[in-house]
């Protein structure tokens, strides 16, 4: 399996980025940037064979640093929202960007998704792999401890995209790494995803109050636009009448997933009728946030000319719960100097009905 690696552009900084492209066997192809650590593409077969693109991207550093969106990015040191940018490790108080409204969101002003990463490649059969660096220093975006990052993707002839995500601080702090992917697997520039069907294997989730930051309550989704335990199509529950679906102006909630504490588990299927494409979300973290692209909105022209606005792809991110640094009663996600921070998420892609 080759891997390609080839300039893709320079920041406003004047630091050189570079795409790496990881083709399997059958051509179906992974490309990632240093910068931001970001997907740029995923081209994969639908139920005729014929390639198309998933992952939503643009077109040059340029376009990453302006658009906003977190598109395909790496984010840490903590993905989704600590409430007021509130925070308390090891008896000591600290205080976090508030980078939207009052509270702090994916890791503040310059978060992982504003570095350029170093990289290096590994090819092996029958998979290769991008494994990308980056040193936080101790107070970066006022987070405790030097945080050593290690993200690691990789990509095998059986469609198969794995996250692999290893940190290590050398003071207690906290840490939620996630990639921030938007998928449509009809084809990035296709439209709309309410006709994708949805299942989240999870028998609760955590309300949010007006600013989107968990009430600390686990409810269950039973009798509730939340319950996708059984797959339907996104449009079904998204435009109903509730309250925490137009707090989120549609879905963007965490989701409890059950079987926690037993590794990497099967945590989400979504399927396209369109095209056959069905991608299933594997991971070993306690949380899935899935956002369904509601605030979306792209002010100019994307890859192939396409233009993103609402709705037009889905995030899947597994992670620790929102705002847990300050909810006692969400599953820990405070590591001690020398612990690891080390988690996988796969995403792996298949067709229905192939012909």
């Amino acid at each position: 399996m080759p891997i390609t690696r080839t300039p893709f552009g320079v920041t406003k900084a004047g630091e050189s980025v570079e795409r790496f492209t990881m083709t399997n066997q059958s051509g179906a192809a992974v490309s990632v940037i240093t910068y931001g650590g970001t997907l740029v593409s995923i081209l994969v077969p639908d139920r005729y064979g014929v390639l198309g693109d998933v992952c939503l991207g643009l077109n040059s550093v340029a376009d990453y640093e302006s658009a906003g969106g977190y598109l395909g990015a790496l984010i840490g040191r903590y993905g989704n929202r600590i409430a007021g940018g509130h925070l308390e490790v090891g008896g000591k108080t600290y205080q976090l960007a508030r980078n939207e409204g009052n509270n702090h969101l994916h890791g503040g002003d310059a978060g992982f998704d504003k570095k350029v990463w170093a990289a290096e490649c590994a090819e092996e059969p029958g998979r290769d792999s991008v494994i990308l660096r980056y040193v936080s220093p101790d107070g970066e975006e006022s987070f405790p401890g030097a945080l050593t990052t290690t993200v690691t993707y990789s990509w095998d002839d059986n469609n198969a995209l794995s996250i692999h995500y290893h940190a290590v601080s050398d003071q207690e702090t906290v840490i939620n790494l996630t990639n921030h992917a938007y998928f449509n697997l009809a084809g990035h520039a296709a439209g709309t995803i309410e006709n994708h069907e949805i299942c989240i294997d999870a028998d609760a989730y955590t309300p949010v109050d007006a600013a989107c930051i968990p009430t600390g309550e686990i409810a269950p989704v039973q009798g509730t636009p939340f319950d996708l335990r059984a797959s339907k199509p996104i449009g079904k529950g998204i435009n109903l009448e509730n309250e925490q679906l137009q707090i989120g102006k549609g879905y963007d909630h965490n989701f409890v997933l059950n079987n926690p504490g037993v590794g990497k588990r099967k945590a989400c299927e979504l399927f396209d009728p369109r095209s056959g494409r069905m991608m299933e979300t594997h991971t070993d973290l306690p949380g899935l946030q899935f956002y369904a692209g509601n605030m979306l909105d792209i002010p100019f022209t994307a890859r192939d000319g396409a233009r993103y606005t609402r709705r037009n792809g889905l995030c899947l991110e597994t992670q620790f719960f929102p705002d847990t640094p300050n909810q006692p009663g969400f599953p820990r996600c405070t590591f001690e100097a020398g612990e690891a921070f080390d988690s996988t998420t796969v995403y792996t892609f298949s067709v229905r009905g192939k012909q």
